[in-house]
């Protein structure tokens, strides 16, 4: 096979979609994180924080290399610089699977009598936005092949509409966690609130920033 029908017929999506499934493992080990907090057990809460943290050193380096050995030349099927900008969402969201470990074990603190429920409920979704986000990442191949069109670029704008929908129900979810918050300041020490809030919000990056990569890839189907 000559250099050009090589660099035509390879799929520059590879790549990504081992970075993601690199992201991903981070970001499903949160549910044994909840886990671990819910039952008060701090070793294991922090061990799975360790855990995570490893997994999303293992993303940077895949990222790392794929920015070292991304090929410059012009047969690309996007752009050089469209793909770094999906690599680099990618990595903000297990980034943000860090950060909550991280936060996570800053102190031994119990759940909120009367949350569990909530907080639960709240993970889930913006854990259900990354997968979206996931399944259009492993749809990027069959978007290839229909040369990002027909019924599998609409297919794949659908699947980002989705994303965002489930981005929108996780912030109304938010905003009444935050709600009973700010009236239990009574019970709830000023550090623990603090940590509660930074918590929150590092969980609702997970939604936000798989939105914005959802976003990405339904802004290269629009300007073909």
């Amino acid at each position: 096979m000559s250099v050009l029908n090589n660099l035509f017929t390879r799929s520059p999506f590879s790549p990504l979609q081992s970075h993601m499934e690199r992201v991903a493992a981070c970001v499903e080990k949160l549910e044994d994180l909840y886990d671990a907090y819910t039952h008060n057990d701090y070793e294991r809460l922090n061990r799975i924080a360790e855990e995570i943290s490893e997994l999303e050193h293992m993303a940077d380096l895949t990222k790392n290399d794929i920015r070292n050995h991304l090929p410059r030349g012009l047969f690309l099927a996007i752009s050089r610089a469209d793909l770094l900008g999906i690599l680099a969402l990618q990595d903000t969201i297990a980034d943000n699977a860090e950060d909550i470990g991280v936060l996570m074990t800053l102190k031994k603190f119990e759940p909120i009598e009367g949350l569990e429920d909530d907080l639960k409920a709240f993970l889930d979704k913006n854990l259900e936005a990354v997968r979206h986000v996931h399944k259009i990442i492993r749809e990027l191949d069959e978007l290839l092949q229909a040369s990002f069109g027909g019924k599998e670029a609409e297919k794949v704008r659908q699947m980002a509409n989705e994303v965002a929908y489930l981005e929108h129900e996780a912030d109304l979810m938010q905003r009444k966690f935050l709600v009973k918050l700010y009236n239990m300041d009574e019970t709830l020490s000023y550090s623990n609130f603090t940590l509660w809030i930074n918590i929150l919000q590092a969980v609702a990056d997970l939604g936000n920033k798989s939105e914005n990569l959802a976003n990405k890839i339904s802004m290269l189907l629009d300007v073909r």
